[in-house]
Formats: C-alpha cells, sequence, structure tokens
C-alpha cells in the first residue's frame, strides 16, 4: 500500500491559485468501497508474483548439468514456459503505481504531497528492518568465523550489491531488487516534486497530463536504448550482471508503473472498461507474457534481451484492465481470495526468506533429489515451509515496525505523546 497521501486543495495549491480544470470538491464518498476493492486487488497481485517468485527460484535450484549442457526439471517447452516467466518486473511496476500516485495527483490536478523525508521514512521502516535481520542473520551463519566475507555484507546492508559482478546474488540473491527499490525511493523524491512544478504554471489538464506521461516515457526509453547499445552495439555479455540488473536497464519497470499511475489520475472515474474490453485486454497480456517467456530460449535473443522492459509493459496493461473496469468479475474474484491477499500481505517477507529456506532444505537433504521427478514435490515443500515462515514473520517483525510510523505526523514532525508532562 502506498504511504504517500495527498490532499486536493479546493482553492489554491501551496498558496497559488488552483490550476485551470482542477476539480473544486473531493470525490464523493461512494468512491471508497470501490477504492478498496482496488486494494485488495492489488494485494492479490502481490501474492500471486511472491508465489510464482518461489516457483521461479525453485525451478532454477533443480537445473541439472551435464556435458551437453543445462536440463530444465520441467522437460514440457510449453510448461516450461509457464513455470520460467519471471515477474519481478511485476513487484517493480505495482511499488511505482502506487508511490506515484499521490505525485501524480499533485501535478495534474493540483494539491500537496508530503515531504520527501516522509516519504523516505515510511519507506524505510517498511524495507529496513526486515532487510538488515535478514542479511544480518543469513551472513552469519554462513560466515561463522570474522572477518568473513565482509565486502558482501557492506554491499547488501548499503544495498549495492547490484554493483558487484561477483557478490550481486550472494547471501540473500532475490535481494538485488531491493537495491533498485532504494534507489527508485531516492529518485523518487526529486522526480515527484519536479513534476509538479513543471505542471503547477500549465493551465489545461490535458497539457499537464502530457508533461507528465512525456516524462514517464523517456524514463522508459532510457533503459530500453541502454540495454540495446550494451546488447548490440558493445557487445556485452549477459553474465555482466550489473549491465543488465542495475538501475540504468531496470528503471523501465517503475517508468511503467509511473505511467499507470499518470494514466489512472488521468482518467479518474471516466472510461472505465467494460468485460468486452477488459477481457481481451487481460487475455492479450497473459499471453504475450507467455510467449516471452516461451520464445527467450537463449540469453543472447531479443526475447531475452528485452525481457524485462516487455514484460513491465505487458504487466501495466493486465494490472489497467484489471482496475479499470466497470464491474467485477471472476478474475477479479480469484485476486480478491482471502488465501491469496493473506499471502500479499507477508509477500515481502515471503520474498526475503523463501530461498534462504529452499538453499536450507535442499543442504539438510529434506528435499527431494535433483531433476525433473524430485521438481513438483520441492515446490509444494518449499511453498509450505516458506508461506507459514513468511506469515510468523510479518507479524512478528513487519508489522511491528511499522508502528514506528506512528513517530512521526503528516508533515515527518515528531509526535507528542505525552504533551502534559511535556509542559511541566
Amino acid at each position: 500500500m502506498s504511504t504517500v497521501s495527498t490532499a486536493v486543495a479546493p482553492t489554491a495549491v501551496n498558496g497559488r491559485p488552483r490550476p485551470k480544470d482542477t476539480p473544486a470538491t473531493s470525490p464523493p464518498a461512494k468512491a471508497a468501497p470501490s477504492a478498496n476493492r482496488r486494494n485488495a486487488e492489488l494485494q492479490g497481485f502481490r501474492g500471486m508474483a511472491a508465489l510464482l517468485t518461489v516457483v521461479f527460484h525453485v525451478w532454477q535450484q533443480y537445473f541439472t548439468y551435464d556435458r551437453d549442457g543445462a536440463h530444465s526439471p520441467v522437460p514440457n517447452r510449453y510448461a516450461n514456459a509457464l513455470v520460467s516467466l519471471e515477474v519481478i518486473d511485476l513487484f517493480f511496476v505495482l511499488s511505482a503505481y502506487l508511490l506515484t500516485l499521490s505525485y501524480a495527483r499533485a501535478a495534474i490536478d493540483g494539491g500537496s504531497t508530503r515531504p520527501g523525508r516522509v516519504f523516505l521514512f515510511r519507506r524505510a521502516i517498511r524495507i529496513v528492518p526486515l532487510y538488515f535481520l535478514a542479511i544480518s542473520f543469513i551472513w552469519a551463519t554462513r560466515n561463522p568465523t570474522l572477518p568473513g566475507e565482509w565486502s558482501d555484507l557492506l554491499r547488501h546492508l548499503t544495498f549495492t550489491q547490484v554493483f558487484d559482478r561477483e557478490q550481486i546474488f550472494y547471501t540473500i540473491g532475490p535481494t538485488w531488487s531491493l537495491s533498485l527499490e532504494i534507489m527508485f525511493y531516492l529518485a523518487m523524491v526529486v522526480l515527484g516534486p519536479l513534476a509538479v512544478r513543471a505542471c503547477r504554471p500549465l493551465r489545461r489538464r490535458a497539457s499537464r497530463v502530457a508533461v507528465c506521461a512525456a516524462g514517464c516515457a523517456v524514463l522508459y526509453m532510457g533503459p530500453f536504448v541502454w540495454i540495446a547499445v550494451a546488447r548490440y552495439g558493445l557487445e556485452i555479455p549477459h553474465t555482466e550482471w550489473p549491465v543488465y540488473f542495475g538501475p540504468q536497464a531496470r528503471f523501465g519497470g517503475f517508468a511503467v508503473g509511473m505511467g499507470l499511475a499518470v494514466l489512472m489520475v488521468a482518467l479518474g472515474d471516466r472510461g472505465r472498461l467494460d468485460g468486452k474490453v477488459a477481457v481481451p485486454l487481460r487475455v492479450a497480456a497473459l499471453a504475450g507474457l507467455y510467449l516471452l517467456s516461451l520464445c527467450g530460449t537463449e540469453a543472447e535473443d531479443f526475447p531475452t534481451t528485452f525481457f524485462h522492459p516487455l514484460s513491465a509493459l505487458l504487466w501495466m496493461v493486465l494490472l489497467y484492465s484489471t482496475i479499470h473496469v466497470r464491474r467485477r468479475g471472476r478474475w477479479h474474484s480469484w485476486l480478491t481470495a482471502r488465501w491469496l491477499t493473506g499471502v500479499g500481505l507477508a509477500s515481502y517477507s515471503l520474498f526475503v526468506w523463501h530461498e534462504p529456506i529452499m538453499l536450507a532444505l535442499y543442504n539438510a537433504g529434506l528435499l527431494p533429489p535433483d531433476g525433473q521427478q524430485g521438481f513438483p514435490l520441492a515446490v509444494v515443500i518449499v511453498l509450505v515451509v516458506a508461506v507459514a515462515a513468511a506469515t510468523v514473520s510479518y507479524w512478528a517483525i513487519e508489522y511491528p515496525a511499522s508502528l514506528l510510523g506512528k513517530l512521526k505526523d503528516g508533515q515527518g514532525r515528531s509526535r507528542e505523546f505525552y504533551p502534559e508532562a511535556a509542559r511541566q
């Protein structure tokens, strides 16, 4: 859920006249239930992405290797494309969409945003406590004598492992993506206010929408061009991880999420899709994601090279055709199923802990042997154990840490919990 909110000023924006086309009244109260349903659907998307991430990493773990090369644990090519679908871009798109909404509203419809320090504080208490605890614990268990791989620990604690070719996937491999999350947060507190200032002098709402959309398009095309130059111009191999995993290559996913936020604010409640449009869009997006996974068989081919910027666009289409609709159907009922939204609630803990749990079970001999026969049971075992651990982690670590948000008010000032005692 986004930690930044915005209030639409009825007559002025930070002391200036309200821009033309800015609504002078707050949205009607009846819009709230729709927003609640939308939040549940997004929670369902988080749960789905987290579960698919677990399956993806078990799939990677169960590859076998011989002199003929690598062999997937799923022999059927078409079934393998389902299992091998990487969904990290869905996390990026979701995160950017939710965190950009308040800035998009301020830039397009007027209003103000919370100070950057509040944004960063709330993001920090969401990400850092669990991350630091998990990294420190896993690193300590794998480095029982000091100094150990101290450079690996330092890079992970400073969120810079994404720039290291050798240790990018050390300690907790999937957390390289959290490096990009942190960088996006820092970029957002700069780009968001800049967008608001750039749009403030524009009198026409359409012009403000165009400026925001153009900015998102530039941010998307930058990584796309970088990847093209690195792959086809400089012929840098895909194993140069910082080149293809760094922000210069992966910020396209965040840009797409920002674009979705701009689109949703620009449309408001207008132009909601009916089933005749929404369902084909969803089918097309899912089919496109499947085809990307199916066609990307070689590390250097076009679908694999541009998999992430293309998949981010398809995830955006799927999200848009889910949340901007007139009526909810079976797809929405499935997304809002209690078991899936429950996984979504603990999705961050599941994302952080599932790989160490998988490796611990594997090294202890508690998972089936490598190969095609052991893979399905391994998926079930890892999912059961990891989801249970993530649930405990959420309530024991994430939820208590979130209560730290009550230490500051909406403007970043420390709350006074004992005002009477302070005056004495």
